[in-house]
């Protein structure tokens, strides 16, 4: 995924981070935000992207937010290396998001 990430266009790019997340934790929602016109000319804007996935999945199911976050991180391992320079990351359980939900 590196080098089809590092040339592609940013709607490739989400498609790309969607396709990998999808794949790994077949989530039942999932949304990326390409962050990255908020921050140029920041100094580490050329080394890569900036995101937010918000993402909601079973496979977070009795995890803790770290270890929520570390299987997103492991499912764009190789992107994480070249290519995404900062990545936030919003993690629930089907459970989760719909108790947030009911209570907006």
């Amino acid at each position: 995924m590196t080098d089809a990430f590092l040339h592609a266009s940013p709607d490739a790019r989400i498609a790309l981070i969607e396709a990998r997340l999808t794949a790994a934790l077949a989530p039942v929602s999932l949304a990326v935000r390409d962050d990255s016109a908020q921050h140029a000319g920041h100094a580490g804007a050329a080394a890569g992207g900036h995101y937010t996935v918000t993402i909601v999945s079973a496979a977070f199911a009795g995890k803790s937010r770290v270890a929520r976050h570390r299987l997103v991180y492991d499912a764009l391992a190789d992107a994480m290396q070249r290519g995404i320079h900062a990545l936030a990351i919003v993690a629930y359980t089907p459970e989760e998001f719909d108790e947030s939900s009911i209570q907006h």
